[in-house]
């Protein structure tokens, strides 16, 4: 097995962290400006996108000071595009999403046949996103 780059692992696990962190304020914030016939089954699911990216974010942040890394306190910049139809918001959401896919893809780069336990660990958050990510191109297709 080749040798883990920690520097690295831990730079890319705290961009995650930041970026998740970001997802909660966003999925909060997104949260509040549903309106219309389907808000109440929409802002359900976007609370439950922000308090999984809350989780996500502290596993991130657990698996990076496990490394003996330091958690950042900051948070990735947040875009506000002020467009709160609820196509925008999906597909800021869809966007959210796919760009977290490929930080965890990032990390699965980095850690393969490095750590199978990082590795899986990326593994099972790159199968989350996915599936959020297709949720979210199913709820779009209303608006194609």
């Amino acid at each position: 097995m080749n040798e883990l780059d920690i520097k690295k692992t831990c730079q890319i696990l705290d961009n995650i962290m930041k970026y998740e962190l970001a997802g909660v304020v966003r999925y909060t914030h997104s949260s509040m400006m549903v309106s219309g016939p389907y808000r109440i089954p929409i802002v359900e699911f976007l609370q439950a996108q922000a308090n999984e990216s809350l989780v996500h974010a502290q596993e991130a942040g657990e698996l990076l000071s496990g490394l003996e890394g330091h958690p950042s306190q900051k948070i990735a910049e947040i875009e506000e595009t002020h467009q709160h139809s609820i196509k925008d918001i999906l597909q800021e959401s869809l966007d959210h999403e796919l760009h977290a896919l490929g930080l965890y893809n990032d990390l699965l780069d980095e850690v393969e046949g490095k750590s199978v336990f990082i590795e899986e660990y990326a593994r099972n958050k790159i199968g989350q996103e996915e599936q959020h990510s297709l949720e979210l191109k199913k709820m779009l297709k209303d608006y194609s």
